[in-house]
């Protein structure tokens, strides 16, 4: 026997809005995480050094001869503005 009102056993359908798509959201986090203006400043400008110092060396224009230690300082610089490109949010 069916109920009054609905065919064959068939449920009624509620009314869908078009804003839930009944996928799950997480719910937006209350303290968003922003990072202040000098870290994308220092960032770049540690990344930018590190390459000019290179490229200096290899040019031998910086002060004596081309020599490893500024390789490894522009690598030092380098890897500082890789190591503050993590910071970044």
């Amino acid at each position: 026997m069916t109920a009054k009102g609905t065919q064959s056993g068939a449920r009624p359908t509620p009314p869908r809005d078009d804003a839930s798509s009944g996928r799950y959201t997480p719910p937006i986090p209350k303290a968003v995480k922003v990072s202040p203006p000098w870290v994308p400043v220092l960032m770049f400008a540690l990344l930018g050094i590190g390459c000019v110092m290179i490229m200096l060396n290899y040019l031998e224009i910086l002060p004596g001869a081309a020599s490893n230690w500024y390789l490894v300082g522009g690598l030092a610089f380098i890897l500082g503005g890789i190591a503050t490109a993590t910071q970044f949010r």
